[in-house]
């Protein structure tokens, strides 16, 4: 879109509503009092039509009011021009050929539905955020687009599924180290939804408070694999730590024997005490302990 064609909202400044309702029944009742004293002293035309212009300028004082509310704005057009907006509150007061359209300033939330994209991988993902926003440029949000609450909705589906594509779901061995992913990097992820719902709402006058991601899943199809996938992850890297902290327990465990000179073990002895400590050690099953009565090497 572009800038230089853009509409932005002026400010209008109305009349204070309580002087201008003051008015209008102060001229009513004095029509009023004007007329049935005409009728006394047998005015004649003069006296009716200064009861109708007086008749006249009340409608003009009372048909003008309008009242908004706090975080709440009045959009006035003339014959299809825009002439301003007002932000005042209260009881006020404007030409009566003014069309008054009003548009709440209040922060909105959007709860987008829940989209299946694909991520950066091409896994297909379901993601869902919420979004907090509230109109900034009136003007912008009426007269720049068709329906501003449709175009944010629109355009907030579209940021998701766009942020989706950018990023994986989860680490693996295929991403550099350290890339943010939807699952880890939520803040990041969050900043950068924020960042582009922003970019997209700016043509509509609508200012974005808040977006985060309320739903993050591998889709139905998918998540059992993926699932078993995580499990394996997690059983290596188990196994890992339980291979790493045998080995060291196994390790001084001949270290002790051999400082304290409790027995000597050649090689291959030492093979087989490292064999049987390893299994009992990292089985995952309970071992059942066989006692040697002979001598060492029977």
């Amino acid at each position: 879109m572009n800038p230089a064609h853009t509409r932005h909202e002026k400010a209008f400044s109305s009349a204070n509503g309580y002087l201008a309702a003051g008015a209008g029944i102060a001229l009513l009742l004095g029509a009023v009092y004007l007329f049935t004293s005409g009728v006394k002293s047998g005015g004649g035309v003069l006296t009716v039509l200064a009861c109708g212009l007086m008749v006249l300028a009340a409608l003009v004082c009372l048909t003008g009011l309008f009242m908004l509310q706090p975080n709440e704005s009045a959009i006035l057009t003339l014959f299809g021009k825009y002439i301003g907006t007002d932000r005042s509150e209260g009881l006020r007061w404007a030409f009566p050929l003014y069309i008054k359209r009003r548009l709440s300033l209040r922060a909105r939330n959007f709860n987008a539905p829940t989209l299946k994209v694909n991520d950066k991988r091409g896994n297909p993902v379901e993601i869902s955020a919420a979004v907090v926003w509230r109109v900034r440029d009136t003007a912008q949000a009426v007269f720049e687009v068709d329906d501003f609450e449709r175009y944010v909705s629109i355009q907030a589906e579209a940021a998701l599924r766009h942020l989706a594509s950018q990023y994986a779901y989860d680490e693996g061995e295929d991403l550099p180290e350290g890339e943010t992913t939807l699952r880890a990097g939520m803040d990041v992820v969050a900043d950068a939804l924020q960042r582009e719902l922003q970019a997209r709402f700016e043509a509509a006058g609508v200012e974005v408070l808040d977006a985060k991601l309320t739903h993050l899943a591998y889709a139905a199809e998918i998540a059992q694999v993926m699932l078993r996938r995580q499990q394996a992850e997690a059983i290596i890297s188990a196994r890992a730590k339980i291979v790493h902290g045998a080995v060291s327990m196994v390790e001084a465990a001949l270290r002790g024997l051999s400082e304290r000179g409790i027995v000597e073990l050649d090689d291959e002895r030492k093979a087989a005490m490292v064999s049987n400590l390893l299994v009992v050690l990292c089985s995952d099953k309970e071992t059942q302990p066989i006692v040697n009565t002979g001598t060492l090497y029977n």
